[in-house]
């Protein structure tokens, strides 16, 4: 046999699993009514899958997507063509090379994944249970805005914020409108071999910066 394989297989019989019985495969959404506790358990859920979050308020928006910005020493950044903050992130990326994603990816899909540091989105929600951005892609943020750059920036509103997956769908009634392509974020992209080594950024970004704007 190959050693490789036993030396695999060794280690699964080693680490002594068993099966779970039925009633521990049951899932039970968190919930709270408390914003306190929504946005902490918000706020640890990313912390805790690598992700970066900042809070501030809508008026100092500008200054600390500067900060980011510089910090990072993101140079070329990717940014939709509208949005609630895209004013404000239009100033931030004004002293660096800004490219508007308002055309079709064929025309510039080797500058997209060559050259883009960074890519700017907004976020329709997030789930505080599992500690998830949740985007509502369109012609305005393609989705790749926030796929391929290997950063990504994500603006949410605190007001946004709500318990869990199921509680999102009937608030929002989803039933009456359901999204062609929503993309649930949870942490920079990674991935892992069956030894469970971590790496970041093989299939997206390999850094999520959220960023909570306080709006109540």
């Amino acid at each position: 046999m190959n050693p490789a394989r036993t030396t695999i297989l060794s280690r699964l019989r080693e680490a002594g699993a068993h099966p779970l019985s039925s009633d521990d495969h049951c899932y039970h959404p968190w919930q709270s009514d408390s914003e306190q506790d929504i946005e902490q358990r918000f706020v640890e859920g990313l912390v805790a899958s690598h992700a970066e979050v900042i809070s501030t308020k809508a008026e100092l928006l500008e200054n600390v997507l500067n900060e980011v910005i510089s910090s990072k020493q993101l140079n070329r950044i990717a940014i939709g063509s509208d949005g609630e903050f895209i004013q404000k992130i239009q100033q931030a990326s004004q002293q660096n090379e800004s490219i508007v994603f308002d055309r079709d990816i064929t025309e510039w899909k080797n500058d997209l994944f060559g050259q883009v540091d960074a890519g700017i989105t907004h976020c329709l929600a997030g789930i505080a249970d599992t500690g998830t951005l949740i985007l509502w892609p369109g012609t305005d943020e393609p989705r790749t805005l926030s796929l391929v750059p290997p950063t990504h920036i994500a603006l949410i509103k605190r007001s946004t914020l709500i318990s869990n997956f199921a509680e999102l769908i009937q608030k929002q009634s989803w039933h009456i409108g359901m999204p062609t392509n929503a993309i649930l974020v949870s942490g920079p992209s990674k991935t892992a071999d069956i030894q469970q080594t971590l790496a970041y950024g093989a299939h997206g970004p390999k850094e999520l910066i959220v960023i909570l704007i306080e709006d109540k």
